[in-house]
Protein backbone atom coordinates (compact mmCIF):
# COMPACT_ATOMS: atom_id res chain seq x y z
CA UNK A 1 0.00 0.00 0.00
CA UNK A 2 1.34 3.38 -0.95
CA UNK A 3 1.98 5.75 1.99
CA UNK A 4 0.69 9.28 1.93
CA UNK A 5 3.33 11.79 0.85
CA UNK A 6 4.73 13.92 3.62
CA UNK A 7 5.16 17.59 2.85
CA UNK A 8 8.66 18.79 3.69
CA UNK A 9 9.99 22.36 3.62
CA UNK A 10 12.19 23.14 0.64
CA UNK A 11 14.90 24.94 2.64
CA UNK A 12 16.90 24.05 5.76
CA UNK A 13 15.03 23.57 9.00
CA UNK A 14 15.70 26.36 11.50
CA UNK A 15 15.09 25.63 15.17
CA UNK A 16 14.91 28.61 17.54
CA UNK A 17 15.86 27.83 21.12
CA UNK A 18 14.86 29.98 24.05
CA UNK A 19 17.93 31.69 25.56
CA UNK A 20 19.27 30.10 28.72
CA UNK A 21 18.59 32.51 31.58
CA UNK A 22 21.80 33.83 33.12
CA UNK A 23 22.87 32.20 36.36
CA UNK A 24 22.17 34.34 39.41
CA UNK A 25 25.49 33.33 40.94
CA UNK A 26 27.60 34.08 37.85
CA UNK A 27 25.76 37.37 37.44
CA UNK A 28 26.62 38.39 40.99
CA UNK A 29 30.24 37.38 40.41
CA UNK A 30 30.48 39.59 37.33
CA UNK A 31 28.80 42.56 38.96
CA UNK A 32 30.93 42.49 42.11
CA UNK A 33 34.12 42.16 40.04
CA UNK A 34 33.06 45.07 37.83
CA UNK A 35 32.17 47.30 40.79
CA UNK A 36 35.50 46.58 42.46
CA UNK A 37 37.58 47.18 39.32
CA UNK A 38 35.78 50.39 38.39
CA UNK A 39 36.19 52.08 41.78
CA UNK A 40 39.14 54.47 41.97
CA UNK A 41 40.53 53.37 45.31
CA UNK A 42 41.79 50.50 47.41
CA UNK A 43 38.67 48.38 47.88
CA UNK A 44 37.61 44.86 48.82
CA UNK A 45 34.08 43.50 48.50
CA UNK A 46 32.42 40.23 49.50
CA UNK A 47 28.82 39.00 49.45
CA UNK A 48 27.75 35.65 50.89
CA UNK A 49 24.39 33.98 50.44
CA UNK A 50 23.70 32.77 53.99
CA UNK A 51 21.29 30.10 52.73
CA UNK A 52 23.50 28.46 50.09
CA UNK A 53 26.99 29.61 51.03
CA UNK A 54 27.63 31.05 47.55
CA UNK A 55 30.15 33.88 47.82
CA UNK A 56 31.18 36.54 45.30
CA UNK A 57 34.13 38.80 46.00
CA UNK A 58 36.65 41.30 44.73
CA UNK A 59 40.01 41.09 46.53
CA UNK A 60 38.24 39.10 49.19
CA UNK A 61 41.39 37.73 50.84
CA UNK A 62 43.26 41.04 51.14
CA UNK A 63 43.44 42.80 54.51
CA UNK A 64 41.86 46.24 54.86
CA UNK A 65 41.74 48.59 57.88
CA UNK A 66 38.68 47.83 59.97
CA UNK A 67 38.59 50.92 62.16
CA UNK A 68 35.26 50.78 64.02
CA UNK A 69 34.15 47.58 62.31
CA UNK A 70 36.34 45.98 65.00
CA UNK A 71 33.72 46.95 67.58
CA UNK A 72 31.84 43.88 66.34
CA UNK A 73 34.43 41.61 67.92
CA UNK A 74 34.26 43.34 71.30
CA UNK A 75 30.48 42.85 71.28
CA UNK A 76 30.90 39.24 70.15
CA UNK A 77 33.28 38.55 73.03
CA UNK A 78 30.87 40.18 75.48
CA UNK A 79 27.92 38.07 74.31
CA UNK A 80 30.09 34.95 74.29
CA UNK A 81 30.96 35.59 77.93
CA UNK A 82 27.27 36.06 78.67
CA UNK A 83 26.62 32.65 77.13
CA UNK A 84 29.36 31.12 79.26
CA UNK A 85 28.03 32.78 82.41
CA UNK A 86 31.12 34.90 83.09
CA UNK A 87 29.58 38.28 82.27
CA UNK A 88 26.20 39.91 82.81
CA UNK A 89 25.17 42.80 80.57
CA UNK A 90 23.15 44.10 83.52
CA UNK A 91 26.34 44.63 85.49
CA UNK A 92 26.70 48.23 86.68
CA UNK A 93 29.67 50.12 85.26
CA UNK A 94 30.88 53.69 85.25
CA UNK A 95 32.66 55.98 82.82
CA UNK A 96 34.76 58.86 84.04
CA UNK A 97 37.19 61.34 82.53
CA UNK A 98 39.92 58.69 82.80
CA UNK A 99 37.96 56.39 80.44
CA UNK A 100 37.74 58.88 77.57
CA UNK A 101 39.49 58.22 74.30
CA UNK A 102 39.30 60.45 71.21
CA UNK A 103 37.35 61.17 68.04
CA UNK A 104 33.72 60.03 68.07
CA UNK A 105 32.52 59.55 71.67
CA UNK A 106 28.98 60.87 72.28
CA UNK A 107 29.17 59.57 75.87
CA UNK A 108 31.92 62.10 76.63
CA UNK A 109 29.60 64.75 78.07
CA UNK A 110 28.09 62.21 80.46
CA UNK A 111 31.48 60.92 81.58
CA UNK A 112 32.63 64.47 82.42
CA UNK A 113 29.78 65.05 84.87
CA UNK A 114 30.68 65.08 88.57
CA UNK A 115 30.95 61.46 89.63
CA UNK A 116 31.04 60.29 86.02
CA UNK A 117 28.37 58.28 84.22
CA UNK A 118 26.77 55.28 85.94
CA UNK A 119 25.32 52.74 83.54
CA UNK A 120 25.51 49.03 82.69
CA UNK A 121 27.40 46.86 80.23
CA UNK A 122 24.42 46.51 77.88
CA UNK A 123 24.21 50.28 77.44
CA UNK A 124 27.90 50.46 76.54
CA UNK A 125 27.57 47.64 73.97
CA UNK A 126 24.59 49.43 72.42
CA UNK A 127 26.46 52.73 72.30
CA UNK A 128 29.52 51.08 70.76
CA UNK A 129 27.57 49.30 68.01
CA UNK A 130 24.84 51.80 67.17
CA UNK A 131 26.70 55.09 67.73
CA UNK A 132 30.26 53.78 67.20
CA UNK A 133 31.20 55.39 70.51
CA UNK A 134 34.94 54.91 71.03
CA UNK A 135 34.96 55.44 74.79
CA UNK A 136 32.04 53.05 75.35
CA UNK A 137 33.82 50.45 73.24
CA UNK A 138 37.17 50.80 74.98
CA UNK A 139 35.44 50.52 78.36
CA UNK A 140 33.80 47.28 77.24
CA UNK A 141 37.09 46.07 75.82
CA UNK A 142 38.61 46.31 79.29
CA UNK A 143 35.51 44.70 80.82
CA UNK A 144 35.82 41.57 78.67
CA UNK A 145 39.54 41.16 79.35
CA UNK A 146 41.39 43.33 76.85
CA UNK A 147 42.87 42.67 73.44
CA UNK A 148 44.13 39.21 74.38
CA UNK A 149 40.61 38.11 75.25
CA UNK A 150 39.23 39.34 71.92
CA UNK A 151 41.94 37.53 69.99
CA UNK A 152 41.28 34.37 71.97
CA UNK A 153 37.56 34.64 71.12
CA UNK A 154 38.33 35.04 67.42
CA UNK A 155 40.56 31.98 67.55
CA UNK A 156 38.05 29.90 69.51
CA UNK A 157 35.30 30.77 67.02
CA UNK A 158 37.62 29.96 64.08
CA UNK A 159 37.19 33.47 62.66
CA UNK A 160 40.00 33.66 60.11
CA UNK A 161 41.29 36.68 58.22
CA UNK A 162 40.50 39.10 61.05
CA UNK A 163 43.07 40.89 63.18
CA UNK A 164 42.21 42.74 66.36
CA UNK A 165 44.29 45.85 67.00
CA UNK A 166 45.57 47.36 70.24
CA UNK A 167 42.39 49.27 71.16
CA UNK A 168 41.10 52.65 70.02
CA UNK A 169 43.59 54.85 71.85
CA UNK A 170 46.78 53.09 70.78
CA UNK A 171 45.49 52.37 67.27
CA UNK A 172 44.60 55.95 66.42
CA UNK A 173 47.80 57.26 67.95
CA UNK A 174 49.90 54.88 65.86
CA UNK A 175 48.02 55.73 62.66
CA UNK A 176 48.95 59.37 63.34
CA UNK A 177 52.59 58.52 64.11
CA UNK A 178 52.28 58.98 67.88
CA UNK A 179 52.42 56.89 71.04
CA UNK A 180 49.31 57.24 73.19
CA UNK A 181 49.45 59.54 76.21
CA UNK A 182 46.65 59.90 78.72
CA UNK A 183 46.36 63.65 78.25
CA UNK A 184 45.57 63.22 74.54
CA UNK A 185 41.94 62.67 75.57
CA UNK A 186 41.80 66.20 77.03
CA UNK A 187 40.59 69.01 74.79
CA UNK A 188 42.51 69.30 71.52
CA UNK A 189 45.80 67.89 72.77
CA UNK A 190 45.75 64.89 70.43
CA UNK A 191 45.14 67.09 67.40
CA UNK A 192 47.86 69.52 68.51
CA UNK A 193 50.36 66.70 68.96
CA UNK A 194 49.45 65.25 65.58
CA UNK A 195 49.83 68.58 63.81
CA UNK A 196 53.19 69.17 65.48
CA UNK A 197 54.67 66.06 63.84
CA UNK A 198 56.74 66.53 60.67
CA UNK A 199 54.60 65.81 57.64
CA UNK A 200 57.00 63.05 56.55
CA UNK A 201 56.52 61.24 59.88
CA UNK A 202 52.74 61.38 59.58
CA UNK A 203 52.86 60.17 55.99
CA UNK A 204 55.16 57.27 56.88
CA UNK A 205 52.83 56.16 59.71
CA UNK A 206 49.73 56.53 57.51
CA UNK A 207 51.26 54.54 54.65
CA UNK A 208 52.53 51.82 56.97
CA UNK A 209 49.09 51.41 58.49
CA UNK A 210 47.16 51.26 55.23
CA UNK A 211 49.62 48.83 53.65
CA UNK A 212 49.66 46.43 56.64
CA UNK A 213 46.88 47.42 59.05
CA UNK A 214 47.27 46.17 62.61
CA UNK A 215 43.47 45.88 62.73
CA UNK A 216 43.21 44.48 59.21
CA UNK A 217 40.48 42.13 58.09
CA UNK A 218 39.56 40.47 54.82
CA UNK A 219 36.10 40.91 53.30
CA UNK A 220 35.78 37.11 53.05
CA UNK A 221 36.74 36.68 56.71
CA UNK A 222 34.10 39.18 57.75
CA UNK A 223 31.23 37.77 55.65
CA UNK A 224 32.06 34.27 56.88
CA UNK A 225 31.81 35.45 60.49
CA UNK A 226 28.62 37.42 59.84
CA UNK A 227 26.99 34.49 58.05
CA UNK A 228 27.80 32.15 60.92
CA UNK A 229 26.52 34.73 63.39
CA UNK A 230 23.22 34.88 61.51
CA UNK A 231 23.04 31.07 61.45
CA UNK A 232 23.45 30.91 65.23
CA UNK A 233 26.82 29.18 64.99
CA UNK A 234 28.77 31.75 67.05
CA UNK A 235 26.42 32.54 69.94
CA UNK A 236 23.35 31.17 71.67
CA UNK A 237 20.00 31.93 70.06
CA UNK A 238 19.21 34.57 72.66
CA UNK A 239 22.57 36.34 72.30
CA UNK A 240 22.44 36.09 68.51
CA UNK A 241 19.04 37.75 68.42
CA UNK A 242 20.10 40.49 70.83
CA UNK A 243 23.34 41.32 69.02
CA UNK A 244 21.68 41.39 65.59
CA UNK A 245 18.82 43.43 67.03
CA UNK A 246 21.28 46.04 68.27
CA UNK A 247 23.06 46.10 64.90
CA UNK A 248 19.69 46.65 63.21
CA UNK A 249 19.43 49.98 65.05
CA UNK A 250 22.82 51.33 63.94
CA UNK A 251 22.64 55.10 63.50
CA UNK A 252 25.89 55.63 61.62
CA UNK A 253 26.27 55.21 57.85
CA UNK A 254 22.70 55.95 56.79
CA UNK A 255 23.88 56.51 53.20
CA UNK A 256 26.39 53.66 52.98
CA UNK A 257 25.01 50.12 52.61
CA UNK A 258 21.72 51.22 54.11
CA UNK A 259 21.23 53.77 51.35
CA UNK A 260 20.78 50.94 48.85
CA UNK A 261 17.87 49.24 50.63
CA UNK A 262 14.56 48.70 48.86
CA UNK A 263 11.17 48.60 50.60
CA UNK A 264 10.87 45.61 52.92
CA UNK A 265 14.62 44.91 53.05
CA UNK A 266 16.50 45.38 56.34
CA UNK A 267 20.13 45.71 57.38
CA UNK A 268 22.00 44.90 60.60
CA UNK A 269 25.40 46.53 60.16
CA UNK A 270 28.52 48.21 61.51
CA UNK A 271 30.48 51.04 59.93
CA UNK A 272 34.14 51.97 60.23
CA UNK A 273 35.80 55.30 59.40
CA UNK A 274 39.51 56.16 59.62
CA UNK A 275 41.69 59.22 59.80
CA UNK A 276 42.30 61.54 56.84
CA UNK A 277 45.71 62.75 55.66
CA UNK A 278 46.05 65.10 52.71
CA UNK A 279 42.68 64.12 51.33
CA UNK A 280 43.16 60.34 51.70
CA UNK A 281 41.17 58.33 54.22
CA UNK A 282 42.57 55.26 55.99
CA UNK A 283 39.50 53.07 56.11
CA UNK A 284 35.90 53.71 55.03
CA UNK A 285 33.76 50.63 55.57
CA UNK A 286 30.35 49.15 56.09
CA UNK A 287 29.62 45.49 56.80
CA UNK A 288 26.43 43.75 57.76
CA UNK A 289 23.62 41.28 57.17
CA UNK A 290 21.04 42.17 54.53
CA UNK A 291 17.64 40.46 54.84
CA UNK A 292 14.87 40.23 52.25
CA UNK A 293 11.15 40.70 53.00
CA UNK A 294 10.81 36.91 52.78
CA UNK A 295 13.62 36.32 55.31
CA UNK A 296 16.55 35.37 53.05
CA UNK A 297 19.83 36.82 54.31
CA UNK A 298 23.14 37.90 52.79
CA UNK A 299 26.37 38.90 54.55
CA UNK A 300 28.03 41.91 52.91
CA UNK A 301 31.37 43.64 53.42
CA UNK A 302 32.58 46.71 51.52
CA UNK A 303 35.97 47.87 52.79
CA UNK A 304 37.81 50.83 51.33
CA UNK A 305 41.40 50.83 52.54
CA UNK A 306 42.41 54.23 51.25
CA UNK A 307 40.97 56.60 48.72
CA UNK A 308 40.58 60.27 47.95
CA UNK A 309 37.29 59.81 46.09
CA UNK A 310 34.40 62.02 47.24
CA UNK A 311 32.13 60.55 49.90
CA UNK A 312 29.27 60.39 47.41
CA UNK A 313 31.22 58.00 45.18
CA UNK A 314 32.10 55.75 48.11
CA UNK A 315 28.49 55.64 49.29
CA UNK A 316 27.31 54.97 45.73
CA UNK A 317 29.65 51.96 45.51
CA UNK A 318 28.22 50.51 48.72
CA UNK A 319 24.66 51.10 47.57
CA UNK A 320 25.40 49.39 44.23
CA UNK A 321 26.69 46.31 46.09
CA UNK A 322 23.39 46.16 47.98
CA UNK A 323 21.51 46.62 44.70
CA UNK A 324 23.50 43.80 43.08
CA UNK A 325 22.67 41.52 46.01
CA UNK A 326 18.96 42.31 45.76
CA UNK A 327 19.10 41.61 42.00
CA UNK A 328 20.78 38.28 42.74
CA UNK A 329 18.00 37.39 45.17
CA UNK A 330 15.33 38.18 42.56
CA UNK A 331 17.10 36.27 39.80
CA UNK A 332 17.62 33.26 42.04
CA UNK A 333 13.95 33.29 42.99
CA UNK A 334 12.90 33.39 39.32
CA UNK A 335 15.23 30.51 38.49
CA UNK A 336 13.77 28.39 41.25
CA UNK A 337 10.24 29.16 40.09
CA UNK A 338 11.15 28.14 36.52
CA UNK A 339 12.85 24.90 37.55
CA UNK A 340 10.81 21.75 36.80
CA UNK A 341 9.40 20.04 39.89
CA UNK A 342 11.46 17.21 41.21
CA UNK A 343 10.03 13.81 40.35
CA UNK A 344 8.74 11.80 43.27
CA UNK A 345 10.77 8.65 43.81
CA UNK A 346 9.20 5.46 42.43
CA UNK A 347 7.92 3.35 45.31
CA UNK A 348 9.50 -0.10 45.56
CA UNK A 349 7.50 -2.92 44.03
CA UNK A 350 5.56 -5.03 46.44
CA UNK A 351 6.76 -8.62 46.81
Amino acid sequence: MERDAVSRPAGPIVVTLAPIPPSAASGLDRTIARLGRSFDGDVGIAVRDVQTGWTSDHRGLDLFPQQSVSKLWVALAAFDQVDRGTLSLDRELSLTKADLTLFHQPVRALALRPGGYRTDARDLVIRALTQSDNSANDRMLREVGGTGSIRATLAAKAIAGVRFGPGERSLQAKVAGLDWKADYSVGNRFYEAREALPRAARRAAFDAYTSDPMDGASPLGIVDALARLKQGRLLSQRSTEEMLGIMSNTRTGANRLKGGLEPGWTLAHKTGTGQILEGEQAGYNDVGILTSPEGRSYAIAVMIGRTDRPLGQRMALMQKVVGATIDYDRTLTRQREMAPPAEAPTPPARP
